[in-house]
């Protein structure tokens, strides 16, 4: 695939169809986690690496397991007289895919910091059941992505992702400091700095890349 090709999915990816401010999927943890910048950045990192192996993944899985095709290894292992469509176990194998790996991100947290760990408190291991994980994959595979596609969808999405919440921490931070109404702190002021902010993000689908 040309460079050009991925450089369009990156950006298309980070801008114009933020995961968040544009597909709004991961909003518990965008939410959750956005109370202050360290604890964005580290939860940030922990979605880049989840979305980008997922990718990888879940796009071998599918081409190489559920599809009917003749590059199925079980059509090639058990000599199938045609390539069995496994496509229905689609959802949870993916699922089983993404909480395999935050459970491996998660215990690497806790041990090389257990601060972090902390407090990312519930919001970590949700990540098995955040919506943005699963729709990169979903996403990639509707738009028929190659594997390289793919991996770069999943990796830019993740920073996509990053940018909006280590954004939110930054207002938020400030917004703790302002003369905020009593019944607007909290979760009312963040969600609606959060529509502000997708609103911001919506003059970026002006560029119509793609």
């Amino acid at each position: 695939m040309e460079i050009k090709a991925l450089l369009i999915i990156a950006v298309n990816a980070i801008f114009i169809y933020n995961f968040v401010l544009s597909r709004f999927l991961g909003i518990c943890p965008y939410i959750g986690v956005s109370k202050n910048i360290d604890s964005a950045i580290g939860m940030g990192f922990a979605v880049v690496f989840v979305m980008t192996l997922a990718s990888m993944a879940t796009w071998l899985i599918d081409f190489y397991l559920l599809r009917p095709t003749e590059s199925n290894i079980f059509y090639i292992l058990f000599n199938f007289k045609e390539p069995p469509d496994l496509m229905y176990l689609k959802t949870i194998a993916f699922i089983l895919v993404i909480a395999s790996l935050v459970q491996f991100v998660e215990m690497v947290i806790q041990k090389m910091s257990p601060g972090l760990y902390k407090s990312l408190g519930i919001y970590l291991p949700l990540i098995t059941t955040n919506c943005a994980i699963l729709g990169v994959t979903l996403i990639n595979l509707d738009a028929n992505y190659s594997f390289i596609a793919s991996i770069v969808h999943g990796f830019t999405a993740g920073l996509g992702f990053t940018l909006a919440l280590v954004l939110m921490a930054g207002i938020r931070e400030n917004l703790d400091m302002a003369p905020v109404p009593k019944p607007l702190k909290g979760a009312p002021i963040a969600f609606i700095m959060a529509s502000l902010m997708s609103i911001a993000f919506l003059g970026f689908s002006g560029l119509k890349i793609g």
